[in-house]
């Protein structure tokens, strides 16, 4: 999970209510120029100290973390041989190519490093990412706003290791915290048994394109309840009569359920370009990906039931059709129409009933 710290030092009236609101959203990090600001915070929250353009305090207080500009107040490194109870950070404002060294630099060596880019390119970040790939320290960098730290933590895939944002308003530092922890935790996949197919008639179904390309294991997991879902693959695998399409899934009719971010199931009716739904492999792993279209299609469909060991069942309806395929164990690619009672297909059995596509303990009957 990536780092989410927040900066007080010109949220004004607000700052009591902006710091309440951090505590309780468990935000990694508070930032303020003056130690009596970090006096008072509670075990769980970093205090972070950034005399930006001050000298540096002959106390740190309860500061956990000393950000300094080294031309003013000297190298992280020795300082922390002077205060060894501390631990040191660099600030670098990136302005061009001689800055951007510096940045480079401290993401090699320094133990945290506090990262300004004047401009709105995100190449920069790139480059110093790039430059941290084998180092122990840790980045932060600056985002005006939530939608520009969501944008920082996915830059080059790896993205900044932390974030650093001024709230301008109560609720930030929650929506920032949400940015932080926006992937999405690993599923356990069970083995189903088929136990019928059927063909069901016309119907619509929905193909799901992304902007990513997915891997030969992987897909996205469909089904008619919210607590019973099969891995669909993906077009990564050669078909006859048609190229590869590796950023699609042909993922089912347009009633079923996938899963998006934050826990939520989606239909894949209210699907459309910018939505996030996850990507899952066979072991169980996943990450977000972002849909770019949504193709809805009348088309022949089969329904395909399934039946976990403990009992729990499964249901999926897929378009009716050969090259439309669901993954088995070990990421065996199993076309739908063959499929038949005895065979073996990957499927997720969530526990929570859902009410609009939130985990909830209710009654609720699908059937």
């Amino acid at each position: 999970m990536k780092l989410s710290w927040i900066d007080i030092r010109s949220v004004g009236s607000a700052k009591e209510a902006i710091v309440e609101e951090a505590i309780h959203a468990r935000v990694d990090g508070i930032l303020a120029s003056d130690p009596a600001d970090l006096e008072g915070l509670p075990p769980t929250v970093r205090k972070i100290l950034f005399p930006q353009g001050q000298p540096l305090p002959a106390d740190f207080g309860s500061a956990d973390i000393v950000v300094v500009e080294p031309g003013k107040h000297g190298e992280p490194s020795e300082l922390a041989l002077l205060h060894p109870d501390t631990e040191f950070g660099r600030y670098v404002e990136i302005i061009d190519a001689d800055t951007l060294e510096d940045a480079c630099r401290s993401a090699r060596t320094d133990r945290w490093s506090l990262l300004y880019f004047r401009d709105p390119t995100k190449i920069p970040l790139e480059i110093v990412i790039a430059a941290a790939a084998r180092s122990e320290g840790s980045l932060v960098t600056v985002a005006q706003d939530v939608e520009e730290a969501e944008i920082i933590f996915g830059v080059l895939e790896l993205g900044s290791d932390g974030v650093l944002m001024a709230p301008a308003a109560v609720g930030d530092a929650t929506a920032l915290r949400r940015a932080a922890e926006a992937g999405v935790d690993d599923v356990q996949l069970v083995e189903l048994e088929v136990t019928s197919t059927a063909h069901v008639g016309m119907g619509d179904r929905a193909c799901v394109d992304t902007a990513t390309y997915f891997r030969e294991d992987e897909g996205i997991l469909v089904g008619s309840t919210s607590k019973g879902m099969i891995l669909c693959v993906s077009e990564t695998h050669p078909l006859p009569y048609m190229p590869t399409r590796p950023f699609r899934v042909n993922a089912g009719a347009i009633h079923s359920y996938t899963l998006g971010q934050n826990e939520r199931t989606n239909y894949l009716s209210e699907l459309k370009a910018g939505s996030r739904v996850t990507a899952v492999d066979i072991h169980g792993k996943t990450r977000l990906v972002t849909v770019g279209r949504v193709k809805i299609e009348s088309r022949p469909l089969i329904l395909i039931e399934a039946t976990a060991p403990d009992g729990r069942t499964a249901n999926l309806i897929l378009q009716d059709d050969w090259h439309v395929r669901v993954l088995g164990p070990g990421g065996k690619v199993l076309n739908s129409t063959e499929l038949k009672p005895g065979d073996k297909v990957l499927g997720y059995l969530p526990s929570e009933d859902r009410h609009v596509g939130y985990p909830i303990n209710e009654f609720c009957l699908e059937k």
